[in-house]
């Protein structure tokens, strides 16, 4: 990542958070009144900006940050010993404040107010599941294709989040700092407070399976293996 301060690397999961957010909300606004009310189609325009956006900010913000976004990330780049305590704690604390902002941006372009609660139900032991799932796919991605083509986790994050829109009964949060801004906005993209927690509970475990899947899976077998001598 360079010589980047923190101050820099703060200012880049800020602004790529609220941009991420600003664009899950706004388009779920978007997309909920051009549809007529036909929900497939909602969730179809909330979920190809939301692809494109996030191959925008993370080849944008990744020489900066590394481009988490996703407090999820930022805990297994921290226990895979990649980025110290303190940095991990500075991401978090940027990714939330950042969502916070973008959900207000969003509310403020179509104007409504900043900040709303959510009372979309979110709930049912399905969808924690495929929140689960979702951010178990997600890690598996980011990691995964770091280690075999570092040049395309941008592309491969934003097709994994278009895919996972649609085969997640959840529609993929897959994201902390998602899931807690979603439940102050009372928009398609909102999520019910009281199911806020769950769903993060869900996602940090999907991630700390991940974490063990990857660690096992890509783990390369270098024993050497000497031929028994001929008798």
């Amino acid at each position: 990542m360079g010589s980047y301060t923190p101050a820099q690397r703060f200012a880049a999961e800020f602004i790529g958070t609220a941009l991420l957010l600003a664009t899950v909300v706004g388009s779920g606004i978007m997309g909920a009144k051009l549809s007529g009310g036909n929900g497939a189609l909602a969730l179809l325009g909330n979920t190809l900006p939301t692809g494109a956006i996030l191959i925008v900010l993370i080849t944008l913000m990744a020489p900066v940050s590394g481009a988490h976004f996703n407090p999820a990330v930022s805990a297994v780049f921290w226990l895979r010993g990649e980025i110290g305590y303190r940095l991990a704690a500075l991401y978090v604390l940027a990714q939330l404040c950042g969502a916070l902002a973008g959900v207000a941006v969003a509310h403020a372009m179509f104007d409504q107010p900043l900040l709303q609660t959510a009372t979309t139900v979110r709930a049912g032991a399905g969808l924690l599941f495929a929140e689960a799932v979702a951010t178990f796919g997600l890690i598996l991605t980011i990691l995964g294709t770091l280690r075999s083509k570092p040049e395309a986790v941008a592309v491969s994050v934003g097709l994994y989040i278009t895919a996972a829109y649609w085969f997640t009964a959840s529609t993929s949060f897959a994201n902390p700092a998602v899931t807690i801004a979603r439940a102050f906005s009372d928009t398609f993209a909102g999520i019910r407070p009281s199911d806020a927690a769950p769903f993060i509970v869900a996602q940090l475990a999907g991630a700390a399976v991940a974490l063990l899947v990857v660690g096992w899976l890509f783990r390369a077998d270098n024993a050497r293996h000497t031929t028994a001598p001929a008798e």
